[in-house]
C-alpha cells in the first residue's frame, strides 16, 4: 500500500516537472523567435516581384509585403527585420547594395540569387520571341554560364556574408520549374522549349546548391512545393507572359509566395 501510495506520487511529481519544463521551453522557443535579427537579401524572387502591392519605398526594387520574408517577419516577429532584396539583381549587386545591415548580431540571412546573373530574363525573351532551336541553344548558353563562371561570383556572396554575420543561419533558396510538362498549355511554347527550359532551372539549382552545402549553409528547394503549380498546369502561382506588366513574366504571384517560398523558407529558418 505504501509502495503504491509513493508510486503515485512520485508519479505526479514527474508529470508536474515535465509540465514544467514543456512550459518553460515554449516560453524559451517564443522568444528565441523574438530574438531574431533577420535580414532578407536577393533578387526578385525575394523582394515579390509578380505578387503585387509593391511597397512605396522601395522604388524600382518592388518589394511587397506579399514577399515570402516579409510574410515570415509577419508571422514570427523578430527583433529586428531589414529587407533590401531587389528586383534584377545580381551578384554584383547584392555585394554593393545590400548587405548593410549584416553585423556579427544578425541570426537569419535569406537570399535568391543566380538567376540573373545566368541570364534569366534573356532565356525567356530569346525562347518566347525567337525559334525553337535558338530558344534551346540559349539555354544551354546560359548552363555553361552556371559551370563556369556563377560559382566564383556565388562564393563571393557567400563569403561576404558570412564574414559580416559569422553566426547567422543562411538560408539560399532556389528557383522553381517554369512549366508543367504535358499540361493544358494549347498555345506558346513547344514541348521542346519548356523542356529545356526547366533543365535550365534545374542546372542552375543543382549549381547553387552545391555552393550553399561547400559554405555550409542551408538550400531550401523550392521545387517540389511548386509542382502542380507550374505553368500549364492549370493551377498556376507563376505568371506566364504578363503583356501588361512584362517585368511580372515568369514569376510568382502572390500565391506563389505564401505557398510556394514561405513553407520552405519556414522549414529551413
Amino acid at each position: 500500500m505504501k509502495l503504491s501510495r509513493i508510486a503515485a506520487i512520485s508519479s505526479s511529481l514527474l508529470l508536474g516537472a515535465a509540465l514544467a519544463l514543456t512550459g518553460a521551453g515554449q516560453a524559451q522557443a517564443a522568444q528565441s523567435a523574438a530574438a531574431v535579427d533577420y535580414v532578407a537579401l536577393g533578387d526578385s524572387y525575394s523582394s515579390g516581384v509578380g505578387a503585387g502591392a509593391y511597397l512605396g519605398d522601395s522604388g524600382s526594387c518592388k518589394r511587397t509585403n506579399r514577399a515570402y520574408p516579409a510574410l515570415w517577419a509577419a508571422a514570427n516577429s523578430p527583433s529586428s527585420f531589414a529587407f533590401t532584396a531587389c528586383s534584377g539583381a545580381r551578384t554584383g549587386d547584392v555585394l554593393a547594395n545590400q548587405l548593410a545591415p549584416l553585423n556579427s548580431g544578425t541570426d537569419l540571412v535569406s537570399i535568391t540569387i543566380g538567376g540573373n546573373d545566368a541570364g534569366f530574363a534573356d532565356v525567356m525573351t530569346t525562347c518566347v520571341l525567337q525559334s525553337e532551336s535558338t530558344c534551346v541553344a540559349r539555354v544551354q548558353e546560359a548552363k555553361r554560364f552556371v559551370d563556369t563562371t556563377l560559382p566564383a561570383r556565388l562564393d563571393s556572396v557567400y563569403s561576404t556574408i558570412r564574414s559580416k554575420s559569422p553566426s547567422a543561419r543562411v538560408v539560399v533558396l532556389g528557383y522553381p520549374r517554369f512549366y508543367k510538362l504535358n499540361g493544358s498549355c494549347i498555345a506558346g511554347l513547344t514541348e521542346n522549349e519548356r523542356t529545356a527550359i526547366n533543365s535550365g532551372a534545374d542546372h542552375l539549382n543543382a549549381a547553387i546548391a552545391k555552393r550553399v552545402a561547400d559554405h555550409g549553409f542551408t538550400f531550401a528547394d523550392v521545387v517540389p512545393s511548386f509542382t502542380g503549380h507550374e505553368i500549364c498546369s492549370g493551377a498556376s502561382w507563376l505568371h506566364s507572359v504578363n503583356w501588361l506588366n512584362i517585368g511580372e513574366s515568369y514569376h510568382p504571384t502572390a500565391s506563389g509566395q505564401s505557398g510556394g517560398y514561405l513553407p520552405p523558407f519556414r522549414s529551413a529558418a
